[in-house]
């Protein structure tokens, strides 16, 4: 049996683990992704905020050796969901399983005058260049905000915040700079709301100014000035946007999307189409997108991807749990447990922060990258 994975972020990453672990060479996969390393969503902070260099956070996949997996560096061109057949500019593949984990694209280019007045920082590319761009800002007036739904990893805006405050702080530049946090939530976390008390009051305590139920709509480049959607206008120094997300287009071309995403059985994680998955951010499956719900989602499709191979039923079903990570800075990180389950409204607290929970972070990190990159 031949199964095809499409994306190595860490709901591939952990499908191709799991079935390895189960099967080795019994079966045959083949994971594809167009890059040729893998880095953590929150290692992105860290390196533009100077914690650590941009090589100490990448992972090669061409060191990771996994039995019965194959990893092919690949753009993927085509998908036909009903034939189980992939086109990439590495040649044909044929699946019995196909499983699209390609995540979201985003698209910066999509709101005026963010590429020429303002920076992303939800890419690799754009959080590493910012390390430069932060190294040589002076202070003045900061926004950290959202421009479109739904986005990755919601917590990712606050968490910047809190850093740049304390980034500012260390710096000697906090008292000539303001710092506002604009997001479409109603609530920095709603799932939440533990948790969301807590990032409020830090942030008054921090003196961020909070603006909910807002996105920016776009920017004046030649003023340095955002525009809200009910048309507030924000004057400011330096712009750090989260940009518009979409799926990928190859995906949205083989007519496995509807409203712009991949519907799937929020239990199985199985599409419409026999034999075909879909994990992580490219779903609509109704859970944040965010690197550890596809992690979970990856595990429950794994186990019937396994029955299939052995032609036998399995009672797995996703619970839409999942546990994040959530940085106050000065190493304080609190834990934030929230379910998302079909038909019910989503649950969710929070642990900390403490130092204690940043070692768990860090932990967290190490543990991934000991299992998925076992190298030789």
């Amino acid at each position: 049996m031949r199964i095809v994975v499409l994306g190595a972020g860490f709901g591939g990453l952990e499908l191709t683990t799991r079935l390895s672990e189960q099967f080795g060479d019994d079966v045959e996969i083949v994971l594809i992704d167009r890059s040729d390393h893998f880095v953590f969503g929150f290692a992105k902070l860290d390196v533009m905020f100077g914690r650590v260099a941009p090589d100490a956070v990448r992972h090669a996949y061409r060191d990771a050796v996994k039995p019965g997996v194959r990893f092919v560096q690949a753009t993927v061109r085509s998908i036909d969901p009903a034939a189980r057949h992939v086109e990439t500019d590495a040649g044909p593949f044929d699946a019995d399983v196909l499983v699209v984990a390609l995540g979201a694209d985003l698209h910066p280019e999509l709101t005026p005058g963010l590429v020429e007045a303002g920076n992303e920082f939800y890419t690799v590319p754009g959080a590493f260049a910012l390390r430069d761009v932060l190294d040589g800002f002076a202070g003045g007036r900061v926004i950290v905000a959202v421009t479109s739904t739904p986005f990755k990893c919601p917590p990712a805006p606050s968490e910047t915040a809190l850093l740049l405050h304390d980034f500012l702080l260390e710096r000697g530049l906090r008292e000539r700079s303001e710092i506002s946090l604009v997001m479409p939530l109603g609530s920095p976390i709603p799932p939440s709301p533990a948790a969301s008390e807590v990032l409020l009051t830090t942030f008054a305590e921090r003196g961020i100014a909070w603006y909910p139920e807002s996105m920016v709509r776009e920017l004046d480049a030649d003023r340095h000035v955002a525009i809200l959607g009910d048309g507030t206008q924000l004057p400011y120094e330096l712009f750090l946007g989260v940009p518009v997300h979409r799926a990928p287009q190859v995906v949205q071309d083989s007519g496995l999307c509807v409203d712009g995403w991949v519907p799937v059985d929020p239990s199985t994680l199985q599409t419409s189409y026999p034999g075909v998955f879909a994990i992580g951010d490219v779903t609509s499956v109704g859970t944040p997108k965010a690197g550890v719900f596809a992690e979970g989602q990856a595990a429950i499709a794994a186990d019937h991807i396994a029955a299939l191979v052995r032609d036998e039923n399995t009672p797995a079903r996703y619970d839409g749990r999942g546990i994040c990570y959530l940085e106050f800075g000065h190493d304080q990180v609190a834990r934030v447990d929230v379910t998302f389950l079909a038909g019910r409204p989503p649950s969710g607290d929070i642990e900390g922060p403490s130092r204690a929970i940043a070692a768990d972070k860090a932990d967290f990190g190490a543990s991934r990258a000991r299992r998925w990159f076992p190298t030789r």
